[in-house]
């Protein structure tokens, strides 16, 4: 593979993932989990804490799982059911974290990517380890 970055790679990623078909667009949340979770400057306001859920929920209960737990998110974070702006603090920030020189990801989104394109042949093994990775490296960080 080339020298693509991590960005780069994710933002080829989220192209798949928005066409909807499958290998990629079911795993559209367990993939942006596993990336926000290992570049920490982006986790958004819950410091992470759906994201770890979520990848918990997948690993434990497969996709079916995690994507109750993502519409069960999303009926809670509706205007439209609050009747209101989102539940969602967007005033906190997470503290800032140095980027380590050497990732503690057994498995990280160059692995899922091989070769730059995400191929469909065992995409979904790739995820899974992407995701167990992430979450390993999580409770050591406990």
């Amino acid at each position: 593979m080339g020298s693509r970055s991590c960005d780069e790679l994710f933002h080829a990623l989220l192209a798949l993932d928005h066409s909807r078909q499958a290998p990629w667009g079911p795993l559209h949340g367990v993939s942006v989990s596993c990336f926000l979770l290992q570049h920490p400057s982006r986790l958004p306001a819950d410091g992470g804490a759906m994201a770890r859920t979520l990848l918990s929920a997948y690993l434990e209960g497969g996709l079916e799982q995690a994507n109750q737990l993502v519409a069960q998110a999303r009926r809670g974070n509706s205007h439209v059911v609050k009747g209101g702006p989102s539940r969602v603090d967007r005033k906190v920030t997470p503290p800032p974290r140095e980027a380590p020189v050497r990732s503690p990801f057994a498995v990280t989104i160059e692995d899922v990517a091989v070769d730059g394109t995400f191929p469909a042949s065992r995409f979904t093994e790739r995820v899974r380890a992407w995701a167990a990775a992430t979450v390993d490296a999580g409770r050591r960080d406990t």
